[in-house]
Parts: structure tokens; C-alpha cells; sequence
């Protein structure tokens, strides 16, 4: 079946649309961040660049790293920004830009998304590196596709809105698991992790400037609540997009942060860079090596 042009849209030079990047210039291997300033800290770590560009927050890198392909690729902040990445990344791999056809083979992309969060169990220090073995979806977007319960984790949703008396206003919360390659790969240099992923930075993470609360003691009931082993861990704003896309679309994909913040010991650290940087190098040789 041929997609329409009004479906996926294609630029004049054959990238795709907000990601800028041709079929050829994609990678298996692929590595995300919200910040277009990572991609730039991240081109000098390859051996060789074969190709670069930016659109709006989507700069991306493809290049040689260890011998092996890696592209390198900024989403900007939020689960609607994943929804457009994974789409086209997706697209990139498996419809052929020119006939809009499905291939006929499934290409499979492995996807480790690098960033920032806070931690919110008092164990866990700053500067910890949090693999999201589980994400939490408060941000609805995985509620638009249809088998969303395909790749939904129903008895913690159930346990979870239960636990934390789950406003009626707000999306359903989905739990999605990463890819169980991908968290054996990473589980050794990591803190296990069950991460919530935001629709936005202040209210919907527990902060209160000037307006107050749908779910006063949001932070208190997410530190308690345990379900099957799991705790949840830290707060981010893209982690259930990224795992429930991939997992509807047939690839590896995980995140991991740095915590960089802690919501129980109400603490910060803005001198963090080194710290990526540190778990950048940890990502990268995993996957190269």
C-alpha cells in the first residue's frame, strides 16, 4: 500500500520531514538526547562523520565510533517530539522513500535515548546513572495507537492508579518495559530503574510555583508505590514514548539518565556535563563493543 504524500512527508532533497535525515544517512545504531548542544559535544568521539545537519531542535551526526556506525540524533523535550522522532526514524528504516511502500523486510533500529532526571528514592545519589527497566506513560500519547494494550503492562496501571488515587481528568497512565536486549546490556553499570515520564516539567512533576496541585501528594504516593520488585525511581519526559513506540514499531529501545536532581533530598547539581559525558562514553562502548 502506498503511504500518501500528506501522511509522510517527505523533503525535496528525500530526508524525512523534521529529522532531516536521508535513508542512507541513518544508522542501526542510534543514540538520542533532547539537546541539540549533545550532538554537537558528541561529534568529536567519532573516528569520522559522513554526514550532519539541523532542523529546528533535530541536529544529528552519523558517523564511524569504534569501527562501527552509530548516528547520533537531538528529539528536543516532551513525548509528542518522540511520536514525530520514532515515527520517522521508523520510516527512514522501513518504507521505501520512493515507491512509499512498505519494504518488505523489517529492519530493526537500536535506540538508547541519554538523558537528564530526577531521582526520588532517598538511596539513590545524584549522579547516578537510571536504566528505565519500566516506564510510566502520564503523557497519553500511546493511548492514540491502536494495540496500545499490546505493549502495556495492565496489572501495573491498575495497581498504580489504585495506589496514587489517579485523577479522573488526567490521560491513562500506560507501563511499558524496554527492550530486555538492551537491559541486559546495560543492567551491571546501572540503578534499576521504573521511571515516570512527565508531560511537562513543573506541575505535572510534583513542582509548585504559583499554582497548586491536581494530586497534592503526587510525589509522596509515587516515592511508596511498589509493584512486583519495582519502585518507581525518577521522573523524565520521554522514556515511555521512546520504549512504547519501539515496541509497537518492532525495535530496541531504552533510556538512561544521569540524575542530576532529587526530588526527596531537594537537592541539584548544574555542574553535571562531565558526568554525561561520562555515561555518553558508558553507552557508546556498550553498543560498539
Amino acid at each position: 500500500m502506498r503511504i500518501p504524500e500528506s501522511e509522510l512527508i517527505i523533503n525535496a532533497d528525500g530526508s524525512a520531514f523534521h529529522i532531516h535525515i536521508k535513508p542512507e544517512e541513518l544508522a542501526d545504531t542510534v543514540i538520542v538526547f533532547g539537546d541539540p548542544g549533545r550532538v554537537k559535544m558528541f561529534e568529536p568521539l567519532f573516528d569520522s562523520i559522513e554526514a550532519r545537519g539541523q532542523s529546528r531542535e533535530f541536529a544529528f551526526a552519523t558517523g564511524l565510533y569504534n569501527g562501527k556506525r552509530v548516528t547520533a540524533l537531538s528529539h528536543g523535550i516532551g513525548c509528542d517530539n518522540i511520536d514525530i522522532v520514532m515515527t520517522e526514524l521508523d520510516a527512514l528504516a522501513n518504507v521505501d522513500f520512493k515507491t512509499r511502500e512498505v519494504k518488505p523486510a523489517h529492519r530493526t533500529l537500536t535506540i538508547v535515548r541519554i538523558g537528564t532526571c530526577g531521582a526520588i528514592q532517598p538511596e539513590i545519589p545524584l549522579g547516578s546513572f537510571i536504566l528505565s527497566h519500566i516506564s510510566i506513560g502520564c503523557d497519553g500519547l500511546m493511548n492514540w495507537y491502536e494495540g496500545r494494550d499490546e505493549i502495556a503492562l495492565p496489572d501495573f496501571e491498575e495497581a498504580f492508579k489504585k495506589a496514587v488515587k489517579w485523577n479522573r481528568h488526567l490521560p491513562d497512565p500506560y507501563f511499558v518495559r524496554a527492550s530486555d536486549k538492551l537491559i541486559k546490556l546495560f543492567e551491571d553499570s546501572t540503578v534499576k530503574g521504573m521511571t515516570v515520564s512527565a508531560s511537562g516539567f513543573y506541575g505535572p512533576q510534583g513542582r509548585v510555583v504559583r499554582q497548586g496541585l491536581a494530586m497534592p501528594d503526587m510525589l509522596e504516593d509515587f516515592e511508596k508505590f511498589e509493584h512486583k520488585g519495582y519502585r518507581i525511581t525518577n521522573f523524565e519526559m520521554e522514556s515511555s514514548a521512546l520504549a512504547g513506540m519501539a515496541r509497537k514499531l518492532g525495535h530496541d529501545a531504552i533510556t538512561v539518565c544521569c540524575a542530576i536532581a532529587h526530588r526527596y533530598l531537594k537537592d541539584a547539581n548544574t555542574d553535571y556535563k562531565p558526568r554525561v559525558n561520562e555515561l555518553v562514553r558508558l553507552v557508546l562502548d556498550k553498543l560498539t563493543q
